[in-house]
């Protein structure tokens, strides 16, 4: 009598999974110890290219635990587009308020008479 399913072992597709999102943070390490000066000292939306980059490898890491570990690659383009767009949307919402919130509040305490205590 033969299976009409066989287990399929996923060893390697994990161990693909595993190396990409450790190069990945390796990479985000290495450029949080050693921040390159070009990266660091260059501004875009008020803010240096060296957090943009953070904030665009966190997001790609996201998406692709999203993609491995939700099985999303073998579903229908609705189905991936239904889960991705609003978080991508909240996100991006996210990172605009953190971003203007914390201007506004660097900007206030650094022209005010009151000290930074923390």
């Amino acid at each position: 009598m033969a299976h009409a399913h066989e287990h399929v072992s996923n060893t390697k597709r994990i161990w693909k999974v595993f190396i990409l999102l450790s190069v990945v943070t390796i990479i985000e390490v290495a450029f949080g110890i050693y921040k390159p000066a070009i990266l660091h000292d260059t501004l875009f939306l008020q803010m240096n290219l060296l957090n943009w980059m953070f904030i665009g490898l966190t997001i790609y890491k996201a998406y692709y635990i999203v993609w491995a570990f939700m099985h999303l690659e073998g579903e229908k383009s609705n189905l991936r587009w239904s889960i991705v767009a609003p978080l991508v949307f909240l996100i991006i919402y996210l990172v605009f308020i953190l971003l203007v919130e914390g201007n506004y509040v660097f900007d206030v305490f650094k022209s005010s008479q009151i000290k930074w205590n923390f």
